[in-house]
């Protein structure tokens, strides 16, 4: 309806490509226009000046023969004051942009391996932006930015990485509870050895106290009882805590049986051995007090 009263509205951010009986005429800004299609005029066509984004999918090979996917995402716009060559030079924007970014990418990663690839993405990005800038910026394009949003290793290579990785992990892991296992065993062997050592202390302790409560009794037997001896009245103490023992282990719920020589000749045998092992238990102590 406007083209038929001789005007033409471009919308904001586009422009017009006025022509005169075919020839490119002027570039139309937004707004309303004059347009006498009746002596030649008419509009060839209109051109967004908005950002545009391309994702781009190449497959391509690293230095170590790795396939990836590597997934470029470009934003670009036509340049108003070039709008002309934008809308005649090229048929095909987003074939030609395609193009470029395959080619860049194609030379670019088959240069480096694959962790080298991963690591330096943003180099790769810059190297295609740089090149498409230098190419599109004569067709009346400008690119605003090139991104690698994503690279993906092929499926069988990135099993392999996730195995590498969990094998790096448990190798990590093993070394890491061998040393948990170690200082267990250290520890645990230090606490036994200071176990048994405060035990041999107080078993010393205990005999020398036995030993010692033994001799006063027995020193005091002596000097209220006359005409008695010391080993005698030593033979009857050893033989009376002796039969305290047998009772307490026959009382106890949790004492088996015990099977000992029990006889006249048997009892002159049992204090001689009680009062030697009393004897060497001081003789111990003694020592341990000298170390």
């Amino acid at each position: 309806m406007g083209q038929a009263l001789g005007c033409y509205q471009v919308e904001e951010s586009n422009v017009a490509i006025k022509q005169y009986f075919g020839k490119f005429e002027e570039i139309l800004e937004p707004g309303c226009h004059c347009l006498p299609w009746c002596l030649g005029y008419r509009i060839a066509g209109e051109l967004s000046l908005r950002v545009q984004q391309l994702e781009v999918r190449c497959e391509t090979k690293t230095k170590d023969h790795a396939f990836v996917t590597v997934v470029a995402s470009v934003q670009y716009r036509a340049l108003a004051d070039k709008a002309s060559d934008a809308f005649y030079r090229l048929s095909n924007t987003r074939g030609q942009i395609q193009s470029y970014v395959f080619d860049v990418i194609r030379a670019s990663v088959p240069k480096l391996e694959l962790d080298a690839v991963l690591e330096q993405k943003n180099d790769i990005a810059k190297s295609v932006e740089e090149e498409l800038e230098k190419a599109m910026s004569t067709y009346g394009y400008q690119i605003v930015q090139t991104l690698i949003v994503d690279i993906e290793p092929d499926t069988n290579v990135k099993r392999a990485m996730n195995e590498i990785n969990a094998a790096a992990r448990l190798r990590v892991a093993a070394n890491e509870k061998g040393e948990a296992e170690k200082i267990l065993q250290i520890k645990k062997a230090e606490g036994e050895a200071e176990s048994k050592y405060l035990s041999g202390l107080g078993m010393a302790r205990q005999r020398r106290a036995i030993v010692d409560g033994l001799r006063d009794g027995v020193l005091a037997f002596s000097e209220n009882v006359t005409g008695t001896r010391t080993k005698d009245v030593m033979e009857m103490v050893l033989m009376t805590q002796y039969f305290d023992t047998m009772k307490e282990i026959g009382e106890s719920s949790r004492s088996s049986t015990v099977f000992i020589p029990h006889g006249p000749g048997a009892v002159k045998d049992i204090a001689t051995q009680i009062r030697d092992g009393l004897l060497q238990g001081n003789a111990s102590q003694n020592l341990i007090q000298e170390l």
